[in-house]
Parts: C-alpha cells; structure tokens; sequence
C-alpha cells in the first residue's frame, strides 16, 4: 500500500445519518420526513412522538454526530489525513442535498460516504443510497456538475467498531451484584426489520433465511461473546434479540423481542442479564426508550438485574477505524493491493453493493453501487 495518510482520489468524507428533531416543534414535522408518502394521519404521528415528547422533543443522535465529527476530525488531524468532513441526514437538518450541494460548491469532486449504520439492509444501506440517488438528481436538475460518490462498507467485524462494545460488556458485567454476574446472560440488541427485509438483505448470493442481516450480527455477536470469555474465563449464554419494531401487526418481523426475552430468560432462572446494542452505533433515541425505559421497566417488573452497554459513539477506536477505512477504500479506487481489517467468519464486505443487493418492491435509483445512474 501507499503513503497510508492519503486519501486520493477522494476529496472529502461525508457523515451520512438518520437525523432527529431538537424540540419540541420539530417532532411532528422530522416524523413526516420520515414517514413521507405512508399516508399516515398528523394525529397519529403526535402519539408516534411521545418517545421524543418524554425526553424534551429532543433525538440525542444530533448531538452525537457532532460528537463523531468531532472526534474524526481530531483523529485526522492528528495523524495528518487532509480530508475535510462533512455532515447531512436523511430527514433533518442539515439535509443531505444542503451539505451535498455545499460540497460541490466547495470543489469537492470525489466523496466517500459513511454511513451511521453498520450492517447489511434495506433501511441501513440501500435507503441511503437511494437518497444520496435523490440528491444528486436534485443537483443535476439545479445544473450543477455532480461529485462522483462512493459508500465505505459495512464496518460491522471491524475490530475498531467491536472493542468498544466488548469493553462496555465487560464494564456492565462488572457493575452487576457478585454474586449474579457470573450466571448473567448476554442479550446482543438489534432493530427488527420484517423477515421478508431481512431475508433479502445483503449481496443476492447471502439471501435465505435471515440474509445478510441476521448473519452480520450473529457474527458479531458470537466475536464479542468469545472475548468476554477469554478476558473473563466465564462462558455466557447469549442469544441475538430485536427491538423497535414499527410495522403492522400481521407482518412477520424479525424476533424475539427484547422484552419478551426478558420474561423467556426469567422464567427459565437466569440471574440477571446484559443487553448490549450491538444493532446501534450511538446511544440515540431507540436505545435510550427502547432499552433504557420500556425493557429496564419491563426487568424492574421482573424483578430481573439489567445493565445496558454502550453503544461505540464517538470512541478514539472508531474514529480510528473510519481513517484506516478511508484509507484502505482510497488505496483500492488507486489500484493497489490491499489487506481489508475485518475479524470473524464473514470476513470483509464488498465495497460495491452488487445488483440486487437488498432489494425492495418499489426499487428506485440508487447511488455509490454497480447499479447506480451516476458513475
């Protein structure tokens, strides 16, 4: 590989998120951003925002890409990488066509994209390619010459991304009684998704049952849960659980749910359980009311020991792991031959979603992969 600090032929590095209200008044108008083109009533949408209503018409997930911009940022400048870094979401402020067309404006010719979500799916992948499609087709429109975008891959088997999360399993295992901790189980928390989403998730070759989806983080999992043991020399039941469902009732989605697993392991005597959000890279509104409210109450109830680990944030160990993939995906663009990082069974992702990779009924253009319109 090259000089490992540059990052040619990109220009710029964009954070690319989900977006969440910062009051009050922002809450019904971010969930019909969300929500555009379901039909779904404003009064329904009050109810939907009562997560957000409890904790002030505040999403933390703002404050914490700044957080991550931040630390980038400083990982960058203190290893010497000149790449400027930029923010956009897909249903708030600032809007990913507002930061795009800034980019252009700034001269920025060739972006890498990173996404705030780690896995293989429709909602965490294809979505934000089809809005980067979007925004583009709205720049071309606006007559403006249009940067060749590319998506860095799925990070889920980083080792960057992984020690953090080991460590915050490590850390609510020690926070637990004595006397429970060591018969504690490990619940690995992840969004649901409907079976039929999960199912086609990922390259059309990992399409089955589960996809893409349910193999990346039973990987990650099972990584994890083998480095509690070693550090600890206690082998911990565990077991993949789903959270935040959001779709009609008749419709398959991915279990079982975290607070069904909560009553399934207290049934079955288990003394007390860790639920780690393998599924999140930040602490933001569905960890906070999913896990921290709805399944800490569910465990009070119970009468169950819960302790909740962190989610990786704005850790020094993945800002570093986003410049080594940077760097790695700007050596390969260059044709050098490089050694992709990545631990585990799947090994590293593709950095080009192929055709038919997570697939949906409707599909509509997407960018940064082999079936983008704009190369």
């Amino acid at each position: 590989m090259r000089d490992a600090l540059d990052a040619t032929p990109y220009d710029a590095l964009l954070l690319l998120s989900f977006g969440g209200p910062e009051g009050p008044d922002d809450v019904v108008p971010f969930l019909e951003n969300v929500t555009r083109g379901r039909g779904i009533p404003k009064e329904r949408l009050k109810e939907v925002g009562r997560h957000y209503f409890l904790f002030g018409g505040v999403s933390p997930i703002n404050d914490q890409n700044r957080a991550l911009l931040d630390a980038l940022r400083k990982d960058f400048a203190d290893h010497g990488l000149d790449l400027p870094i930029y923010w956009g979401n897909r249903n708030w402020a600032p809007y990913l066509t507002d930061t795009l067309r800034e980019m252009v404006t700034d001269g920025r010719r060739r972006i890498l994209v990173l996404a705030t979500s780690a896995y293989a799916s429709y909602s965490g992948c294809r979505q934000y390619r089809e809005n980067l499609a979007d925004s583009l087709a709205t720049l071309e429109a606006e007559g403006l010459e249009l940067p060749k975008v590319d998506k860095l891959r799925h990070y889920f088997n980083h080792p960057g991304f992984l020690e953090p999360m080991i460590e915050g399993v490590l850390r609510s295992l020690a926070d637990l009684p004595g006397e429970v901790r060591d018969g504690a189980h490990l619940a690995f928390s992840t969004h649901s998704i409907p079976n039929a989403s999960a199912d086609t998730s990922g390259p059309v070759e990992d399409h089955g049952d589960g996809g893409a989806y349910v193999k990346q983080h039973l990987d990650t999992a099972r990584l994890i849960a083998d480095a509690v043991r070693e550090r600890t020399g206690v082998d911990h039941p565990w077991q993949l659980v789903y959270q935040s469902r959001s779709g009609a009732p008749h419709i398959p989605w991915l279990e079982p749910d975290i607070c069904d697993h909560l009553e399934e392991r207290h049934a079955a005597a288990v003394p007390a359980v860790v639920m780690a959000p393998i599924g999140f890279v930040s602490d933001h509104m569905e960890v906070l009311y999913d896990l921290d409210t709805e399944a800490k109450a569910k465990a009070e109830e119970l009468g169950l020991p819960v302790r909740r680990s962190a989610t990786v944030g704005a850790d020094p160990r993945f800002a570093a792991a986003i410049r080594e993939l940077v760097l790695e995906r700007a050596a390969a663009e260059s044709g050098l031959e490089v050694t992709p990082c990545a631990l585990g069974a799947l090994g590293a992702s593709h950095n080009l979603c192929p055709v038919g990779c997570c697939p949906t009924r409707a599909p509509k253009p997407a960018a940064a992969g082999a079936d983008s319109p704009y190369a």
